[in-house]
C-alpha cells in the first residue's frame, strides 16, 4: 500500500511539473531576447548610417565643426553601451535609451542646422541618407513596441499565480523595458 501511494505522489507530482508553465516562461523568455536583438538591430542600423551623413554634411559645406562633432561623440557613446540580452533590468534599459536619446537628439540638431545650407538640402546622396535615418528611426519605433509587448507578456506570465512560484523558484525575474522620455508628451516648437 506505501508503494503504491509513493507512486501515486510521484505521479501527480510529475503531471503537475509538466503543466507548472515552465515551458511557456521560457518561450517568453526567449522571445523577449529576440525583440531586444532586433531593437539592437535597429539601433545598429542607424549608428552605421551616420558616418556616412556626416561625411556627406561635411563634404557639401562649410559646416558648423561643433554640430558634426557632437554627432560623432553621441554615435561613439551609443554604440559603446550595450545591455546583454540576459540582464535586461530598468537600471540597463534606462542607460541604453539615455545614450540613444543623446543620440537621436544631436541628429535632430544636425538636421535642423543644415536647413540653413541650401547645397546639402540639394545634395542627392543627403536626401537619401536622411530617408533612410527616416526609415530607421520608424523601425527603431516598430521593434520598440514589439519589444515592449514581449515584455509586458512575460512580466505578466512570471507575476501570475501560480506561475509566480515556479518563476521564482527557476529564477525568472522581470525584465525592463523602455518607457517614454522625458517631454515626450510636449509637442515640439516648430518656427520658420
Amino acid at each position: 500500500m506505501r508503494k503504491l501511494l509513493v507512486g501515486l505522489i510521484g505521479f501527480l507530482a510529475i503531471t503537475s511539473l509538466s503543466s507548472c508553465g515552465y515551458n511557456t516562461m521560457v518561450q517568453l523568455d526567449e522571445n523577449v531576447k529576440a525583440k531586444w536583438a532586433q531593437v539592437e538591430n535597429a539601433y545598429q542600423r542607424r549608428a552605421d548610417l551616420i558616418p556616412n551623413l556626416v561625411n556627406t554634411v561635411k563634404g557639401a559645406a562649410n559646416f558648423e565643426q561643433e554640430t558634426l562633432t557632437q554627432v560623432v561623440e553621441a554615435r561613439a557613446k551609443a554604440t559603446s553601451i550595450n545591455v546583454d540580452a540576459n540582464n535586461l533590468t530598468p537600471e540597463n534599459i534606462a542607460q541604453f535609451q539615455q545614450a540613444q536619446g543623446a543620440l537621436s537628439q544631436s541628429l535632430g540638431r544636425l538636421l535642423a542646422t543644415v536647413e540653413a545650407y541650401p547645397d546639402i538640402k540639394a545634395n542627392q546622396n543627403f536626401l537619401q541618407l536622411q530617408a533612410q535615418l527616416e526609415g530607421t528611426e520608424n523601425r527603431i519605433s516598430v521593434e520598440r513596441r514589439a519589444f515592449i509587448e514581449a515584455t509586458q507578456q512575460y512580466n505578466s506570465e512570471i507575476r501570475q499565480f501560480p506561475n509566480n512560484l515556479m518563476a521564482g523558484i527557476f529564477g525568472f525575474k522581470q525584465k525592463g523595458s523602455f518607457t517614454a522620455e522625458a517631454g515626450a508628451n510636449e509637442a515640439p516648437d516648430v518656427q520658420f
